[in-house]
């Protein structure tokens, strides 16, 4: 090496001898800027959590009750953060109850990285007490894993399970560390970050040429329509997309998990897309002669049946997996790339336009939902509650400034329907797995992504005894959570499905609870249960205001139904305001 290569070199970190496996993963996770840890001890992840017990100052570690809380709740954390969530767990049952929520992360695109513990190595494939093979179990539901069984492999393993968890479409990584790997002293020459892996391209290069292809149907375009994702917040692209449909002014309307890219009463915000989504949305897709879909995958729930999705429709697919591309809905011009890329390209080419006409039929149909639906939901006349009302009350409470945590039901889609958003990952729920129990360990996952606004989980009665367990964490570490439960008495949306289409058979539906009020008192969270319109804003007022973390459970109606709905096998076209139009 000549002098001036010499010049140019990077200072190489001093080396540390003889450290042990342990502790070189705490380096790599402060190295990694990790300040949050989610996790439970046991006897294979032994060695790391001996070494934590020295990092206590510098690495949060949250004891959940269960270790699908554990990943659920970094999930919260890296959905609100935009960070990296960390769990911890130990071998074989520890790591098992990792897969529903590495399965959730994978489909929902979450960055985490999951640190399982492993039988020593000499034991590997006897049926050691404890051991899995947690590799071949969660092959299918990670963006990458690895198993190491040599000290020396962990600074460069783990500096590559969190770039590849955290670039190009996030997704869950798995690394399983043998016992004696933790155990094992290595000349230690420092943690470098991981910035390229060859044959992995986080990013596909962006084709100019198709680009300016969007760019020209745009602008050919009567009656455009901007359907978008998730992949807009993963992107933090929220400010160039905003400042893309402003300057189109195209008519947008957002899947549940591209809620809160853009403020709820934007201008151009056209509503709710999906099988529960608003009616505008879902009808006019299919009278809309260029759908720019954006971060978007295209799901069953958005489409119904494909062979009447947009038929008549030029497509344009802005997305940075290849893999969306042509999966579910042919697109007629596809941008590959980064939509924080390619989105102020497009903006660039776009011609500065408004639609009124086009728009004004969104209102029409928005009238009309109001008339036939929003109305009786959200200002009911009856004596009983409605999800509506609460989530309306709420909202008012709340000015849009809350981080919202929904579980999987009726209540999921009410809260999507009507919750109001003012920033940008504030709706925080389980969209392409749907896993009930989410809700609660994810609400205290967010409220450590970020303590500067309120977090508040809404769960149905069925969800909330999946992981009631987590309220141990609550207990424990008061994390500020506040939690309603809709209380309807019924599995909600199981329910609502076998009245409308099988007869109202009521197959083991009606779920028993126990007194949710009395169970949190012996967690030591204050609880309050209402049933009355009367009782409900001073309610909420009381949980918002309450210092620390509250639960109420509020008793809705027992056979609401949730519409708009797109039956399954009809198209989107087909959308229905009631029972009677099924």
């Amino acid at each position: 090496m000549d002098t001036l290569e010499l010049k140019k070199a990077k200072p190489q970190p001093k080396a540390l001898k003889n450290l042990s496996g342990s502790v070189a993963v705490l380096e790599a996770l402060l190295a990694e800027e990790v300040t949050t840890i989610f996790g439970y001890p046991g006897g294979a992840i032994m060695p790391i959590y001996d070494a934590l017990y020295d990092y206590k100052d510098k690495l949060k570690h949250i004891l959940v009750r269960h270790e699908q809380g554990a990943i659920h709740a970094a999930q919260g954390f890296a959905r609100v953060s935009g960070k990296t969530g960390v769990v911890f767990a130990t071998s074989g049952p520890g790591a098992t109850n990792l897969v529903t929520g590495l399965a959730d992360a994978m489909i929902d695109s979450t960055p985490v990285v999951c640190i399982t513990g492993q039988v020593f190595a000499h034991l590997l494939g006897t049926d050691a007490f404890q051991e899995t093979d947690v590799i071949n179990i969660t092959t299918p539901v990670t963006k990458w894993n690895y198993q190491v069984t040599d000290a020396s492999e962990i600074p460069a393993v783990l500096a590559k399970a969190f770039y590849i968890a955290g670039s190009g479409r996030p997704g869950p990584v798995l690394i399983d560390i043998t016992k004696n790997a933790q155990l094992q002293l290595f000349e230690y020459q420092g943690y470098t970050k991981c910035e390229h892996i060859r044959s992995y391209r986080p990013k596909p290069i962006v084709r100019k040429e198709y680009v300016e292809a969007a760019a020209k149907l745009i602008n050919k375009a009567e009656r455009p329509f901007v359907v978008f994702g998730q992949g807009v917040i993963l992107g933090k692209a929220e400010k160039e997309f905003k400042q893309f449909i402003e300057k189109a002014g195209i008519p947008a309307a957002w899947t549940i998990m591209g809620m809160s890219a853009i403020p709820t009463d934007h201008p151009l915000g056209a509503g709710m897309l999906g099988m529960h989504g608003n009616y505008g949305p879902n009808v006019l897709t299919n009278e809309c002669d260029v759908l720019i879909a954006i971060g978007m995958r295209f799901d069953d729930r958005v489409t119904g049946r494909l062979d009447k999705y947009a038929k008549q429709a030029k497509v344009i697919h802005l997305d940075i997996d290849p893999a969306e591309i042509d999966k579910n809905v042919k697109a007629d011009v596809p941008v590959w790339g980064d939509c924080k890329e390619t989105l102020p390209m497009l903006t660039a080419l776009v011609e500065q336009k408004v639609y009124p006409q086009w728009l004004q039929k969104f209102n029409d149909y928005k009238q009309k939902e109001e008339e036939k639906v929003i109305k009786d939901e959200l200002n009911p006349t009856g004596e009983v509650m409605t999800m509506g009302e609460v989530i309306k009350t709420l909202n008012e409470l709340t000015n849009g400034d809350a981080i919202i945590v929904t579980d999987v039901g009726q209540h999921q889609m009410v809260a999507c329907r009507y919750a109001k958003y003012n920033h940008s990952k504030s709706n925080i729920t389980s969209g392409g797995l749907g896993t009930m129990g989410f809700a609660l360990p994810a609400a205290i996952g967010a409220a450590y992504g970020d303590t500067s606004r309120t977090t508040i989980a809404i769960i149905g009665d069925g969800g909330f005894q999946m992981t009631l367990q987590e309220l141990g964490t609550i207990m424990q570490f008061k994390p500020n959570v506040k939690i309603i439960i809709l209380n309807n008495q019924f599995l909600g949306m199981v329910r609502q499905w076998q009245q409308l289409f099988h007869e109202k058979r009521y197959s083991f539906v009606d779920i028993t609870s126990p007194d949710f009020v009395q169970v949190a008192k012996g967690f030591g969270i204050p609880g309050k249960s209402i049933s009355k319109r009367g009782e409900l804003k001073d309610s909420l007022k009381q949980m918002l205001e309450q210092d620390g973390s509250f639960l109420l459970e509020i008793m809705v109606g027992k056979e609401n139904n949730v519409f708009p709905m797109v039956p399954q096998g009809r198209g989107v076209a087909e959308c229905v305001l009631s029972k009677e139009e099924i």
